[in-house]
């Protein structure tokens, strides 16, 4: 099975939305914790997510004015259509929007093109990640800004790791100087999962049976009053906990690891 059949056969990747923050602890803690990091008052032309799946987290960020998503699978891209009622266009200040169903490892888009790059837990799932951090550097603008997010630890690859179409997990100094080799220099390393995401190996040893879950919440998110409510409070009050556990703990205690480079 190669690398488009796998994904576009996983629903929990491929039938993402932008809904995944109301839906999903993790998510939420995660999107939350970069969107501290980026200037609120900082203006990007063009912005791309690389692996943006359905719910990419240019969503999220306002003061872009074109977005460009690109992913291995065509399904989650039908989220960014202007028809689809989860588009991401919602104000004035987003010009164009732009989903691309593309690989990583030969974009299709011109040197120096963007001033925002976001990847988040992509590079784990690229067997040639060198290649892609390669593309990452040529895409991005002259001191213009990347954020990567990755599994943490070589050393927990698992089956797990495996089953969900992981290649590796990272030590933080081999990130740093892989992407120093691209003119990409490291400005902020971040915890974005501490060890309550732990829980995330339980749910990988049945993954069938969690996709299936994932669908059910969903629906029951989208159809029942009373489960929304419920369920928004339980996420914000999780996320929040997983926030705190991610800024207080050690940066090598780290579950997953958030990293802020600038090209030079």
């Amino acid at each position: 099975m190669n690398s488009k059949s796998f994904y576009d056969a996983h629903t929990n990747f491929s039938f993402r939305t932008p809904r995944e923050y109301e839906l999903s602890p993790g998510i939420r803690c995660k999107f939350d914790l970069i969107l501290e990091f980026l200037k609120n008052n900082q203006f990007y032309k063009n912005g791309l997510d690389l692996g943006c799946s359905g719910n990419s987290i240019l969503c999220f960020i306002h003061n872009v004015k074109n977005k460009l998503f690109l992913d291995i699978s065509d399904i989650p891209l039908v989220q960014y259509s202007p028809k689809s009622q989860n588009s991401t266009k919602t104000d004035d200040s987003v010009k164009s929007i732009h989903p691309t169903c593309g690989d990583i490892c030969k974009l299709p888009y011109k040197s120096n093109t963007f001033d925002l790059i976001c990847s988040l837990d992509t590079l784990e799932h690229i067997k040639n990640d060198k290649l892609a951090v390669a593309e990452i550097g040529r895409v991005l603008n002259q001191n213009g800004i990347c954020i990567i997010t990755v599994p943490h630890k070589k050393a927990l690859y698992s089956l797990q790791d495996k089953i969900i179409g992981h290649h590796r997990r990272y030590e933080i100094e081999g990130l740093i100087n892989l992407f120093s080799k691209n003119n990409l220099k490291c400005v902020r390393v971040f915890n974005v999962y501490g060890k309550i995401m732990k829980i995330a190996f339980f749910q990988t040893l049945n993954p069938k049976r969690t996709e299936k879950s994932l669908i059910n919440l969903r629906l029951r998110y989208e159809n029942s009053r009373f489960f929304n409510l419920l369920w928004k409070i339980i996420v914000k009050f999780s996320s929040r906990l997983m926030k705190i556990d991610a800024k207080y703990r050690k940066l090598q205690k780290g579950m997953n690891i958030g990293f802020i480079f600038v090209k030079r």
